[in-house]
C-alpha cells in the first residue's frame, strides 16, 4: 500500500466495476469525453452465463440499445449490418442476438476491458484502493459500481431445508439440457418462471410451476393505436402511459419525490409479469399450480417434497428432483462484499438500496453506482436497459467536469510551486 501512495501517476481517474449495458455505456462515454478510466468485468456476464439459452426479451427492440455517445450503434443497426430479423416491436429480441450486439459494442467502444474480476475496494488517501483476481493493485479516484442484478439472486427462505443439490436459483442455469427427463419445480409467476418453465418443457423436462399468484398476468400482444392512444398514452422504453412517460423523462424529478412514495413505485411499477409471446409455449404443457403457498420442503426418497397449501387451506404436496427458485431479486448494499465493510457501513441507503445525489454520487465522495441499485433514487427507468443513456449522459458529464476541476488545481499547484522557486 506505502508503495502505490509513492507513486500518485499510477492513480486512475475512474475505475467502472462491471461490463453489463451500464458498465459499458459509461465506459463509452467517458472514452468520448477523453476521460482516463479502466473497466473490469466479463462482457454481458449476467446475460450469458444467468439466463436461459432460448430467452427472448420483453423489451421492444427499439427499447433494448446500449448507449453509445452519438446514439448510432443502435440494436436495429446491428441487426441491419448482421442480417438478423428486427423490429422495433412485435418481435420480441432473442436473447443471443442481444448478447452479440452488446460484446460487439464492447469491442467497437469499450476495447479496454479487462475480464477481471475486482475483489475488494476500500478508501486510500488518494481515493480508492482496488485488488483484482490476478493480485494487482490499483489506485482510482472514483470508483462506478455497475454489476447489475447479479449479486442479488433471492431464494425463500421457504426453501432454504433443502439441500443446495436440490435447490437453485434461476440465474444459475444457463443451459437446461442436464434436466431433460426429470421433474422439476418452478417458484414464482414472472418472467423469469414463465420462460424457464417453458425452456424446460422444450427440452423435455416436466415442469410443475407453482406460484402464489392465483392468475398469471401475461403482458398484452401489440395493438395498432389510434391517434388518440399516442397522444395520451404516449410510447416509451417502458410501455405505454403518462406516468411511463414521466418516468423515463424525468428520473431527476423522481428523486426529489417523497421517499414513500419513490419506493412504491418502484416496487408496483412494471413487475416481474411475463411476456405475451411465452404464453403458448407454457398453457397446457406445463403443470400449474397458482394460488399455492410453500409450507414446508424436505428430503424423501431422494427427492425435494414440497408441501403446499392453498387460498382455502387444502394442503397439496409434489415431489420433484430439483426445485429452482425463479424468485427474481432484493437489492441489499450488504451483498456487494467486494466492497469493504467500513465503506458499506458509511453508504446511506434506502430500503438497503444506496441513497444517490443527482449525479448518482453515494454518500462516500467518489463512490458511484448505477443501474437496479440506483431505481430507488431516479425511479423504475434504471431496472432496464433503456436508462443507461441518461445514465452515461449525466454521470460521464459530471465526472469529465470533475477531472477538468482537477486538471486544474493540479495546473495552479505546479504554478504556485514555480513561482516561489522564483
Amino acid at each position: 500500500m506505502a508503495q502505490l501512495k509513492a507513486q500518485p501517476q499510477n492513480v486512475i481517474e475512474v475505475v467502472i466495476i462491471g461490463a453489463g449495458p451500464y458498465g459499458l455505456s459509461v465506459g463509452a462515454h467517458l472514452a468520448a469525453r477523453g476521460i482516463s478510466f479502466r473497466i473490469f468485468g466479463r462482457p454481458m456476464s449476467a446475460w450469458t452465463d444467468q439466463m436461459p439459452r432460448g430467452m427472448r426479451l420483453k423489451s421492444d427492440g427499439f427499447a433494448s440499445s446500449i448507449a453509445d455517445p452519438e446514439s448510432k450503434f443502435t440494436l436495429a443497426s446491428y441487426c441491419q449490418h448482421e442480417g438478423l430479423e428486427y423490429k422495433d416491436t412485435g418481435h420480441p429480441v432473442p436473447l443471443e442476438t442481444f448478447v452479440s450486439y452488446g460484446l460487439a459494442f464492447q469491442k467497437k467502444f469499450v476495447p479496454n476491458l479487462e475480464s477481471r474480476m475486482v475483489i475488494s475496494v476500500r478508501q486510500a488517501s488518494a481515493g480508492f484502493h482496488l485488488q483484482l483476481e490476478d493480485g494487482e493493485q490499483v489506485l482510482a479516484r472514483k470508483v462506478v459500481v455497475a454489476v447489475g442484478i447479479s449479486p442479488f439472486a433471492h431464494v425463500p427462505t421457504s426453501l432454504s431445508t433443502l439441500p443446495a443439490e436440490f435447490v437453485s436459483h434461476s440465474s444459475a442455469h444457463s443451459n437446461l439440457k442436464a434436466f431433460k427427463g426429470r421433474q422439476i419445480a418452478v417458484i414464482g409467476a414472472g418472467a423469469s418462471a414463465l420462460d424457464l418453465a417453458a425452456l424446460l418443457h422444450e427440452v423435455g423436462a416436466s415442469v410443475h410451476l407453482i406460484a402464489r399468484s392465483s392468475t398469471i398476468r401475461f403482458h398484452d400482444p401489440p395493438q395498432p393505436r389510434s391517434l388518440a392512444d399516442r397522444i395520451l398514452k404516449p410510447s416509451t422504453g417502458l410501455g405505454a402511459g403518462m406516468q411511463l412517460f414521466f418516468y423515463v423523462n424525468a428520473p431527476l424529478i423522481f428523486r426529489r419525490l417523497p421517499e414513500e412514495l419513490r419506493l412504491d413505485r418502484v416496487r408496483k411499477t412494471l413487475g416481474p409479469a411475463p411476456g405475451w409471446f411465452i404464453k403458448d409455449q407454457v398453457i397446457g404443457k406445463v403443470k400449474l399450480n397458482l394460488g399455492m403457498n410453500i409450507t414446508g420442503a424436505s428430503i424423501h426418497n431422494d427427492k425435494a417434497r414440497l408441501q403446499l397449501i392453498d387460498a382455502e387451506k387444502h394442503p397439496r404436496t409434489i415431489e420433484v428432483d430439483h426445485v429452482i427458485a425463479a424468485t427474481g431479486y432484493q437489492v441489499d448494499l450488504q451483498r456487494l462484499n467486494f466492497l469493504d465493510h467500513e465503506i458499506r457501513e458509511k453508504v446511506r441507503v434506502t430500503a438497503k438500496s444506496p441513497t444517490l445525489s443527482s449525479t448518482f454520487e453515494s454518500s462516500v465522495p467518489g463512490l458511484y453506482f448505477v443501474g437496479v441499485v440506483a431505481a430507488n433514487t431516479f425511479g423504475p427507468l434504471m431496472r432496464f436497459a433503456c436508462g443507461g443513456r441518461f445514465t452515461a449522459r449525466r454521470l460521464s458529464k459530471h465526472l469529465a467536469d470533475q477531472a477538468r476541476s482537477m486538471s486544474a488545481l493540479h495546473e495552479n499547484s505546479k504554478k504556485e510551486q514555480a513561482m516561489e522557486r522564483i
